[in-house]
């Protein structure tokens, strides 16, 4: 089913406004609270279409509001119409197992964003004009990215050997000594919402440098959340991650060892024990801002955290820019080195 949430006031679409609860009609200016908004409506559901012609990993849907024939992906849950723009849900992956427990709503406004890629595009000295080009920043997409959040309860015994090394001197040698020390530790604790992205189109690494949000934020999930949006089911179900969740909180409990270890020159481990064990797991949808950029066939990805603000990417270099640096350093070096030899 092809979902689109219709205003009250002018039966134009309704999104969901950034740093708030409400869903808001850009053409009339009507905002209604979410929850008052679930609480009345009679969804305008349109079935979905069927072609046969069409491998079954991609659905073609109705538009809701110009009748046009969307198609989508299987993992696409929330698009826009290309013929006229409004926002369309697709309810079916969002409904059953594959709906998510919870969602952290976007905070951060498309306009706060646009200013923050300019703000980030000019720190860049080598940056080519090109990247800040207005229809570059057009291109930035807010998506609600598939996340499972699991939760572990952590066992950590280990046995090292550890050193102390202290150094002294007298007027005739310099000495150095070192202690010897036979050293366990037992740790344990419990690791809360450790985040997995489940989209296989999401580079992993920018995903992880995103972190952290803020969960205490997490909302119980209801689809106009997303109403405005681009948002992806999972492609990854919960078991399919589980080992790279176990892999971080590995490497935390790694960190809290050393912690305890900072006193220590040195230290050899003998025998360690990590039972890491899942309590729970939920699946959510958390809010990125994305700016995919090609630019002398290569790719770049500017992200932004759309709770927190964060900022992650990598900025082309414009080797016109970088070679005429690198020639008028070598100019003024080579000045330099002349007079110093003039000197001598």
């Amino acid at each position: 089913m092809a979902i689109n949430y219709k205003c009250p006031g002018c039966g134009d679409a309704m999104v969901f406004k950034e740093g708030t609860d409400n869903l808001v009609c850009e053409s009339c200016g009507t905002e209604i609270e979410v929850q008052e908004f679930l609480k009345d409506r009679e969804d305008a559901k349109d079935e979905i279409i069927t072609d046969n012609n069409k491998e079954d990993t991609y659905k073609v849907i109705k538009c809701s509001t110009c009748g046009a024939e969307l198609m989508t992906d299987e993992h696409t849950s929330s698009t826009f119409c290309a013929f006229c723009g409004n926002p369309t849900l697709i309810e079916d992956r969002l409904s059953g197992e594959a709906s998510p427990a919870y969602v952290i709503p976007f905070k951060i406004k498309k306009d706060k964003v646009t200013e923050e890629f300019r703000s980030w595009a000019g720190k860049g000295f080598f940056t080519p004009s090109g990247f800040r080009r207005e229809s570059t920043i057009e291109k930035i997409s807010g998506i609600y990215v598939p996340f499972w959040l699991y939760d572990f309860d952590t066992r950590y015994s280990a046995s090292l050997t550890c050193t102390v090394v202290r150094h002294s001197s007298d007027k005739e040698y310099n000495y150095t000594h070192t202690d010897w020390y036979e050293v366990h530790r037992d740790l344990s604790g419990d690791y809360k919402k450790i985040p997995a992205d489940a989209s296989e189109k999401m580079d992993d690494d920018i995903m992880d440098m995103l972190e952290p949000f803020n969960y205490m934020a997490l909302t119980p999930f209801e689809m106009p959340y997303l109403s405005g949006f681009l948002s992806e089911k999972y492609n990854f179900d919960a078991h399919e991650l589980l080992g790279r969740a176990k892999e971080r909180v590995s490497e935390f409990l790694d960190e809290e060892l050393n912690k305890t270890l900072v006193k220590y020159s040195g230290r050899e481990i003998k025998y360690r024990d990590k039972q890491i064990k899942q309590t729970d797991v939920k699946y959510a949808v958390l809010p990125v801002w994305i700016l995919n950029y090609r630019y002398h066939n290569n790719n770049y990805t500017f992200a932004m955290n759309g709770q927190t603000g964060k900022i992650v990417g990598k900025r082309p270099i414009s080797k016109g820019k970088a070679a005429a640096t690198f020639g008028v350093v070598t100019a003024v070096v080579f000045t330099i080195l002349t007079v110093i030899g003039g000197l001598l």
